[in-house]
């Protein structure tokens, strides 16, 4: 395993609907376009979405490498010379209930790339499954993604809450997604905030709005990111400087900040 040190973000939400794919991929080719080496992992495992907004076919996911009948690196879909996506298996139940062994061997696969890169997104699934807070609990920064409805900030605190009950998770990064203004951004933040400072012992910190914009949904249908589609609009815009602001975010040149870390501790949380 490599001693170099990886940035590891999970994106994750509480909830379906809040726009977390969108956000990993932008977010991954976004960090690929300042020259960072980007492997983006569908850690949905049951119900595979990354490959299917980026319009690829993958001859074989995840599911593949757990057989054993390949490694990681065949599976790995190059997208640019900086970035690449480990696509998930759709439609297979087995997959959303891995056992200790298997979430080790996924994981340990990744040391296979552990030179070869400098940051993995981790796009999680909906909801708080043993498998998403598996994920979670072994990155380094947590991307809470929040959008505004009801259902957002209650799932999203759920989710905060059980990582920082269960498993002293205290960091969290939020982003606010399809806001109609950054002052709405702004606002749902602060909603979580007052029921975390109330309840938990977590720092959470803001890291910007995406703005609600058409050329996102023009993007998802076409199969493409937004980023890629429309690089002049108001969401393309956002996801650049988002990527900007995660290029700054120190990598701890600790355990935690190795993929041996991300192994170890997926591995002990099981």
């Amino acid at each position: 395993m490599s001693a170099r040190p990886v940035k590891v973000i999970a994106v994750t939400g509480g909830k379906g609907g809040v726009g977390k794919t969108n956000v990993s991929v932008n977010l991954a080719l976004a960090l690929s376009k300042l020259e960072r080496r980007v492997v983006l992992m569908d850690a949905d495992l049951g119900l595979a979405n990354v490959d299917v907004m980026m319009g690829l076919s993958p001859k074989m996911n995840i599911a593949d490498v757990l057989a054993g009948n390949c490694g990681l690196r065949d599976v790995l879909i190059p997208v640019n010379e900086y970035f690449g996506i480990v696509p998930a298996s759709s439609g297979t139940q087995e997959m959303t209930t891995l056992s200790v062994h298997e979430h080790a061997e996924l994981i340990h696969a990744f040391s296979e790339f552990a030179d070869d890169i400098d940051v993995l997104v981790i796009d999680t699934a909906a909801g708080i499954s043993e498998s998403v807070v598996s994920f979670v609990r072994a990155a380094q920064e947590v991307l809470v993604v929040v959008c505004d409805e009801p259902t957002s900030i209650t799932d999203a605190y759920a989710l905060i809450k059980l990582l920082n009950r269960d498993y002293h998770t205290t960091r969290f990064r939020v982003l606010a997604n399809m806001v109609r203004s950054e002052q709405e951004g702004r606002n749902m933040f602060s909603k979580l905030q007052t029921v975390t400072d109330r309840f938990l012992e977590v720092t959470l910190q803001y890291v910007g709005a995406i703005p609600y914009d058409e050329s996102v949904r023009k993007a998802v249908q076409r199969q493409a990111a937004v980023l890629e589609a429309f690089p002049k609009s108001k969401a393309a815009l956002a996801y650049r400087q988002l990527a900007a602001k995660v290029e700054a975010w120190p990598v701890l040149n600790t355990p935690r900040g190795h993929l041996e870390f991300f192994v170890e501790r997926l591995v002990r949380g099981n």
